[in-house]
């Protein structure tokens, strides 16, 4: 029989877009599938470099640590503090911007497990592609599709 290993934060990776940083405490392998647990570094004044977008098949869970995150949930602007959670249900549109005077720091919970570092690696190659522009929709289109995601329609007249 052979014996499971037991460590806390047993995945302990760090995953660079641009100046955001994602830490991934626990993944899909770690917890069976169930969930992945993951840090997210936001300085001051950055955007989500990736478009807006909805979770098809997973609920993601924020929970504030330092300063504070607009998340724009469905077109409303929501506030996620130090001590605050907030439940993304799948198929809700949904963005964030640090419109703060301090960096900030949250933690993420996906359950099931669908989206892990696998995502955020493939998700930075695309956005390294585009050099500060806009990165190139199909090929994000591509890697949200194969993650659970799927891109918000553009604005009108875009």
């Amino acid at each position: 029989m052979q014996r499971r290993t037991i460590k806390a934060n047993p995945s302990e990776e760090t995953i660079k877009i641009d100046p955001l940083g994602i830490r991934f405490l626990l993944t899909g392998d770690d917890s069976n599938g169930s969930a992945s647990v993951f840090e997210m570094l936001i300085p001051v004044g950055q955007r989500l470099a990736a478009p807006a977008h909805k979770n098809d098949a997973y609920e993601e869970i924020l929970y504030g640590i330092k300063g504070i995150l607009t998340w724009t949930v469905d077109g409303t602007p929501i506030e996620v503090g130090p001590g605050q959670a907030l439940c993304i249900p799948r198929g809700a549109v949904h963005r964030f911007d640090n419109l703060g005077s301090e960096d900030v720091k949250q933690l993420v919970l996906i359950t099931p497990a669908i989206m892990g570092p696998a995502y955020f690696r493939e998700a930075a190659e695309v956005i390294g592609a585009a050099a500060g522009g806009p990165p190139d929709r199909a090929k994000m289109m591509d890697v949200f599709k194969r993650h659970g995601m799927t891109l918000a329609s553009p604005p009108s007249g875009k």
